[in-house]
């Protein structure tokens, strides 16, 4: 997945901050769609309801890795062929 990372990130995006940020906002993106999927009943099975929702940014310098997690839900196999 690196090597798609990097391919993904030097074709599309020329500056490397425009791309962290488009990281995060798919990140906070992901936590407002599990905060709609709730809030409307569409999503039943919460599988912890203890985790809040965050972004969360971290950075490994030993691994040389900024690493950007969140705790919301990403796309279904049918969003991706539809909107990819």
């Amino acid at each position: 997945t690196k090597k798609l990372l990097d391919i993904v990130a030097k074709s599309l995006y020329t500056d490397k901050e425009v791309f962290i940020r488009e990281l995060i906002s798919n990140a906070s993106d992901a936590c407002e769609k599990l905060r709609f999927l709730q809030g409307t009943s569409q999503l039943q099975d919460i599988h912890d309801e203890g985790v809040p929702l965050q972004v969360k940014l971290s950075v490994d310098e030993a691994e040389r890795q900024f690493v950007i997690e969140d705790t919301g839900v990403g796309m279904t196999r049918d969003e991706l062929m539809q909107h990819l």
